[in-house]
């Protein structure tokens, strides 16, 4: 199983439209951050986490034209936007592609996209829309899709409840501050974490800050644990300087072996 990730920045990517702070002029092509999506790879195929705006873009530089599902962490603007690329992966398929979702997100993703969720819309002759089945998962159970076996772990974004999930050696969280109940556990011993990590210091109300994140890698006892959901307050040479052993900045197209 590999992971594959398309995209490691924030809301804002990097760099920031107007800014020209240092990581955000930066030549190291490791602080170019699109907003945040990644895929799990194996021989029985490809899930998507989150659609975020440049996907069309992500999936093009990835050689990515087959997908199986479709994992929305939540439904936040930068990672449900680029959804309508969808089209082009879905046309390609005999059957909708499989879209997972918690039931908030879920409800956002029918409202938002009405034409996409609406089974009585048809689009004109001649055009299309993304051909999708959205499935609503409570977190209480295991899920089979795209030929894994994942085990949806919930965290709290503020008032947000974000789907991670376990498959495997693999666990994988973004845009987490708190963990419900059971969670952790269902993290414990991976042999690769992801976490979302902002900067260091400064702790946000939303999001883990570096420093979290590497207290929480220790707390799990994972072998390796990368950050993602990077902002444009620390660069990737930074990151790879200050952080300890087992702990790794992601880097848009990076690909771990699970």
């Amino acid at each position: 199983m590999k992971l594959r990730f398309l995209g490691t920045g924030t809301s804002f990517g990097v760099p920031v439209i107007g800014c020209d702070c240092d990581v955000c002029a930066s030549d190291d092509p490791r602080d170019r951050r699109t907003r945040h999506a990644a895929v799990v790879e194996h021989e029985g195929g490809r899930l998507l986490v989150d659609a975020p705006p440049e996907l069309r873009l992500q999936l093009i530089d990835a050689g990515i034209a087959r997908l199986d599902a479709v994992w929305f962490t939540h439904c936040h603007a930068d990672h449900i936007h680029g959804i309508d690329d969808l089209r082009a992966v879905s046309v390609r398929r005999t059957d909708p592609l499989r879209v997972l979702a918690g039931p908030g997100c879920a409800e956002i993703l029918r409202q938002r996209f009405e034409y996409i969720f609406d089974d009585g819309y048809w689009p004109p002759p001649g055009t299309s829309k993304p051909r999708l089945r959205l499935e609503v998962m409570d977190g209480t159970r295991d899920i089979d899709a795209a030929g894994l076996t994942l085990r949806p772990v919930a965290a709290q974004h503020g008032p947000i409840t974000v789907f991670g999930f376990r498959v495997g050696g693999l666990g994988y969280v973004t845009d987490a501050k708190t963990f419900l109940p059971g969670a952790l556990d269902a993290l414990r011993g991976c042999r690769v974490l992801v976490l979302n990590a902002l900067w260091f210091g400064n702790p946000h109300p939303t999001h883990l800050n570096v420093e979290e994140a590497v207290e929480l890698a220790a707390e799990l006892g994972a072998e390796r644990t990368f950050i993602t959901h990077l902002t444009h307050r620390v660069s990737h040479a930074e990151l790879e300087a200050r952080l300890p052993p087992g702990v790794e900045p992601a880097y848009d197209g990076l690909v771990v072996d699970v």
